[in-house]
């Protein structure tokens, strides 16, 4: 973000970054498996040949008498034949036909796919099973307008086990917040164009990552879904995830003239320029000194012309990195993580708060809702670094002049850095490899780059290639390529240090042809 701004900063009215639009998932995690569901219907004295008629059927039709007896008596209950129609356009159009600003505003229903439980006769054993399948079912819809949160709805699923969405805008709860603040700002479709203190905007949406969202997340789905709790004859608890959650790094630029002089090069560049490498590299995967990815899947360019602007979409394995320019004068940055399971994040074991923390895989769960927030951020920072180098005018002499004379740090003088030299080149290979981007770098992992023969020899050697790698890395922290991370044995790389290790190692893999023609 540092290099982006120094680079575009004059075009720029302010940087504002926080989650988009959520959506969780609730699941009664003891019903979501066939034995689970087995234990729960034996305590409660239910036979499986009664399962599916008249057990769940029954609690099907009293869930749907319930919520559709008390919509249509408020007059805004909807049922929807196409679930293509857009349902927050029908709710926003019933809200303003019955004059809602507040609260409840809308029930729609709507027949759509799911996963749900159902017992089958194995013709084989010729017994009774309970088989998890993919069917569809009736859905049903609350959408409230919220002063605190601005709009939100729940899906609620009518079949057993009840399995429940919500969704939450981001942009339209930093809105209630600035409203209530007395930030004035200007808003539209789902970014802001303009805002009078984007510091302040930025504290407010970093708030939102400090809310309680279990509690928050049962509040709601009681007030949906009030026989939750009775229609089962036993409470059976959410457990909330995020199913999708986008976060979005808006650079509102001052006009749409400005944003127009640039959008189409980054647009060029992101094509072009930025290969599969490179894109699992912003997404932390790791990669083969070869370029290939350790994970198997698909790394795919699109672009797409929509209403809202022109949309570059980087299909990363299982996961969505986007660029496009919204409503004309808005760079939007948009990361959507659906495969969580390379990324590590510091933090103690799950059921174990005061254990000891660790490097764990990021959880689905709420509970990692601001780690999430901490991963997509450096992510969407470092596509944002990477367009900046699109506007480096310097020579390669020019940026690497500073660290190829001797610095004087911390009252000691350590020696200038070669970027032709073989054995420079190799420490900022290792130290700018992309899996070392989030969680950083320690010793003994560059050390295992460097001198991989170190793993096997005996203790003496290992402590004197231990003290030089030290040196080397002090050696980089004297020049401000690599930082210490505070209260930690472990580095990571500096924005002077991201730009001088790309245009150095881009240099040394050009043929001389690129040269002679530069020249």
């Amino acid at each position: 973000m540092k290099s982006f701004l120094q680079r575009f900063g004059a075009l720029v009215l302010g940087v504002l970054l926080g989650f988009d639009r959520w959506r969780f998932r609730g699941s009664k995690r003891r019903l979501c498996y066939p034995d689970g569901v087995m234990g729960f219907l034996s305590n409660h004295s239910v036979l499986l040949k009664d399962f599916n008629k008249p057990y769940a059927r029954d609690m099907t039709a009293t869930l749907c008498a319930s919520i559709e007896k008390r919509a249509k008596r408020a007059g805004i209950y909807r049922y929807l034949n196409n679930s293509k129609v857009s349902k927050e356009e029908t709710a926003l159009a019933i809200a303003k036909e019955h004059g809602k600003t507040r609260g409840l505003i809308a029930v729609l229903s709507c027949t759509e796919s799911c996963q749900n439980l159902r017992v089958r006769k194995n013709r084989e054993s010729k017994r009774l099973e309970m088989h998890i399948e993919r069917g569809k079912c009736l859905h049903y819809y609350h959408y409230y307008l919220d002063p605190k949160f601005g709009l939100r709805y729940t899906r609620l699923q009518s079949w057993f086990p009840f399995t429940m969405h919500v969704g939450l805008n981001g942009r339209d709860w930093l809105a209630q917040q600035m409203t209530k603040a007395g930030i004035d700002f200007v808003k539209k479709d789902n970014c802001f164009t303009w805002i009078e203190d984007f510091a302040a905007a930025q504290q407010l949406m970093d708030q939102q990552l400090q809310t309680e969202w279990q509690p928050l997340l049962d509040r709601w789905a009681r007030e949906s879904f009030p026989l939750g709790e009775t229609l089962l004859q036993s409470p059976v608890p959410y457990y909330w995830s995020v199913q999708e959650a986008e976060f979005a790094t808006d650079v509102a630029f001052r006009s749409a003239e400005d944003l127009a002089k640039v959008y189409p090069q980054f647009v060029h560049y992101a094509y072009a320029n930025l290969h599969g490498q490179d894109l699992l590299q912003f997404m932390n995967y790791r990669v083969r000194p070869d370029g290939r990815p350790l994970a198997m899947g698909e790394v795919k360019t699109t672009i797409k012309e929509l209403l809202e602007g022109t949309c570059v979409r980087h299909h990363v394995l299982r996961n969505l990195l986007k660029m496009y320019d919204k409503m004309m004068s808005i760079l939007r940055i948009e990361s959507m993580l659906l495969d969580l399971e390379h990324f590590k994040v510091f933090r103690t074991k799950e059921g174990d708060d005061d254990g000891p923390m660790s490097y764990r895989r990021l959880r689905k769960g709420v509970a990692d809702m601001h780690r999430r927030a901490e991963v997509s951020a450096k992510i969407n920072d470092r596509y944002l670094s990477s367009l900046a180098t699109l506007e480096e005018k310097r020579s390669l002499a020019e940026v690497t002049a500073a660290i190829s004379q001797r610095v004087e740090w911390k009252g000691r003088k350590h020696r200038a850095l070669n970027p032709l030299s073989p054995e420079d080149a190799s420490l900022f290979e290792a130290v700018n490899r992309g899996e070392f981007m989030i969680d950083g770098f320690s010793n003994r992992q560059i050390r295992a780059i460097l001198y991989p023969q170190a793993e096997s020899a005996d203790g003496t050697t290992q402590k004197r290639l231990s003290a030089k790698v030290t040196r080397l890395l002090r050696l980089l922290r004297a020049h401000g390529l690599i930082a210490k991370v505070p209260k930690t044995h472990r580095y990571q790389v500096t924005e002077k240090g991201r730009l001088n290790f790309s245009v150095i190692l881009a240099a040394r893999a050009s043929n001389t042809k690129v040269f002679l023609q530069a020249a």
